[in-house]
């Protein structure tokens, strides 16, 4: 699912030179990765008791509430402990995911979902044919879909950078053309997974803030996150480099300088205190796809989504052109991971924070109060909930 240049016309998902690019990340979890595979008899049951939980939320809230809550990447990890899988897996995701995709395409919910893990991820564009024709939806948005689908693997697996290598990828799509992708990445050298969802609804951009959360155990170091507001600048600079000579790009490749160098900036007054370069990961030139950036020189793109578009524009490239954007241009750049935790209140042992202890009390008080309210009757037990679901959305 390598994202290609599209120029199918669109009013909804634009994969051209609109800059205003409708799609939000719901966020993503991180998980450990896990041996093994799930027995027949668990994955028999699994589907018996989602088809039962999926046709319960359609009816009672309909598709896009279903896609809502797929979004979410604790829903969907409540999910599967619903369905009795481990609940720090990273196989959480692949059978959740594979279990769901069995049991859709045999219901008749107007949603259906495509791809899977490994080279079922590959054949992504192929499913989504016969999908969107099972869901009576027409070809122009089959190209959106499809584009929808490569944007969203090429942002997680190049826009942000934190060491996950993409294995999985699954879009749920129903009759509305809305959709919801789930994806997980793998980082080897700490044999964690973290998972990637994204929403169509409430759009903004491919490639700013689309984020609703991102939640995880592990925080890395100089995580590149080109989706970041504060790296507006930097994708601004990137895409003007990508319209001149990769030749002069080479250039300033070769001249970055490793960790810790000194730089005439400590003998000039007017760069006091900055003459050793901070933190910089080099990209060798032989990593960067100088024949992507020869498309890029050809194309001429106008905004940074249509540079992350183009073929075989990956990781070392992108991280290239932004470290020039950054050390040449000066233009400015996050480096911070975008992950947020799963924790609500913290950690006893300090980890990944102390817990804190007013809030906690408050949520206690609050809870408490609401149950002591309640008359126990069907409209009170009901009045509760949407209290408590206040109190979440507000916090």
């Amino acid at each position: 699912f390598i994202p290609e240049r599209s120029t199918c016309p669109t009013n909804v998902y634009r994969p051209s030179r609109d800059r205003h690019q409708p799609l939000k990340r719901a966020g993503n979890l991180e998980l450990f990765l896990h041996g093994g595979k799930a027995p027949a008899w668990l994955t028999v049951r699994m589907k018996k008791l989602s088809s039962v939980i999926l046709t319960m939320i359609v009816e009672e809230y309909g598709q896009e509430k279903l896609l809502v809550n797929l979004s979410d990447p604790l829903w969907f990890q409540a999910l599967s402990c619903v369905l009795a899988y481990d609940w720090d897996s990273s196989g959480s995701t692949t059978v959740t995911c594979g279990v769901l995709k069995d049991v859709l395409s045999s219901m008749d919910l107007g949603m259906k979902a495509v791809g899977g893990k490994g080279r079922r991820s590959r054949r992504t564009q192929d499913e989504l044919a016969s999908a969107t024709s099972e869901l009576d939806l027409d070809g122009s948005a089959l190209e959106r879909l499809r584009y929808s689908s490569r944007m969203c693997a090429k942002v997680d697996s190049t826009a942000i950078q934190a060491g996950y290598q993409l294995y999985h990828h699954t879009m749920f799509v129903i009759d509305s053309e809305k959709w919801a992708v789930v994806q997980q990445g793998m980082n080897p050298s700490f044999k964690t997974a973290r998972r990637y969802h994204w929403l169509s609804e409430d759009v903004r951009s491919f490639v700013e803030e689309p984020h609703k959360g991102i939640v995880g155990q592990r925080v890395h170091e100089r995580v590149l996150d080109m989706t970041s507001k504060g790296s507006g600048e930097s994708r601004r600079i990137c895409t003007d480099l990508a319209s001149e000579d990769p030749e002069r790009i080479r250039r300033q490749v070769a001249s970055i300088r490793p960790l810790g160098q000194d730089t005439l900036g400590r003998w000039l007054e007017s760069t006091k205190g900055h003459g050793i370069v901070s933190a910089y990961a080099i990209v060798r030139e032989s990593q960067v796809n100088w024949g992507a950036l020869e498309e890029a020189y050809k194309i001429r793109p106008t905004n940074y989504e249509e540079l992350l578009a183009i073929r075989g524009l990956g990781p070392s490239t992108a991280r290239a052109l932004a470290l020039v954007a950054e050390i040449a241009y000066g233009a400015e750049t996050s480096w911070r991971d975008p992950v947020k935790f799963s924790f609500a209140f913290g950690g006893k042992d300090g980890i990944p924070f102390p817990v804190k202890r007013a809030t906690m009390d408050k949520s206690i008080s609050l809870l408490k109060e609401a149950i002591e309210e309640a008359k126990l009757g069907r409209e009170d037990k009901l009045q509760m909930i949407r209290r408590l679901r206040s109190f979440t959305e507000r916090t």
